[in-house]
């Protein structure tokens, strides 16, 4: 009776101790918002914002993004929000921000439009920071692509890349991408 109870007793030790690794190796890098649904629709709020643009209709607030378990070599991440319905299917980029820390876990309110915490790329507006949504009215609810892309490169790289030129610069330094798509249309 005593050995079995220690039989039982270590086998259930055992499996415990399976289970709590294959959880942790079975972990997903994951991105999200308490501001919307993985493809639900982004409030009015973080749409752009810009006199000389009519389509711009919102106060270009930056949601907040929060992730977990990026691999453990993470030494920077990369993020960039890409509207592939946009310019009329040529693709409008909402922001390219790096060089952000390998202990970040996310961004709060509006630090992607106050340009905190990370080093502005150059968007399709020209800008360095957050220029949210500002899809022409009968256009449809476009796709804004969050991508979250862990990297193997030293948060070193120079201000003002665009996507193509981050992207080219991350090439054999991805380690993983998560993302997330809000949706918006007037």
């Amino acid at each position: 009776m005593v050995t079995m109870s220690k039989t039982l007793k270590w086998a259930l030790w055992s499996s415990l101790m399976f289970y709590g690794a294959a959880s942790q190796a079975s972990a997903l890098f994951t991105l999200q918002s308490p501001a919307f649904a993985d493809n639900g629709m982004l409030d009015k709020k973080f749409a752009g914002n810009a006199k000389d643009n009519p389509n711009c209709t919102g106060e270009n607030q930056s949601p907040v993004l929060i992730w977990n378990n990026p691999p453990a070599e993470t030494k920077s991440f990369a993020l960039i929000v890409h509207d592939p319905e946009g310019a009329k299917g040529l693709g409008v980029t909402h922001l390219v921000a790096y060089n952000i820390s390998p202990s970040a876990t996310g961004f709060p309110a509006n630090a992607l439009r106050d340009g905190k915490e990370f080093t502005g790329g150059k968007n399709s507006p020209g800008t360095d920071r957050w220029f949210g949504p500002c899809p022409p009215a009968g256009s449809g609810a476009h796709h804004y692509t969050f991508t979250l892309i862990a990297t193997s490169q030293a948060p070193d790289l120079p201000a003002g890349l665009t996507r193509e030129a981050l992207l080219e610069k991350l090439k054999g330094k991805a380690l993983a991408a998560t993302g997330l798509i809000g949706r918006f249309g007037q």
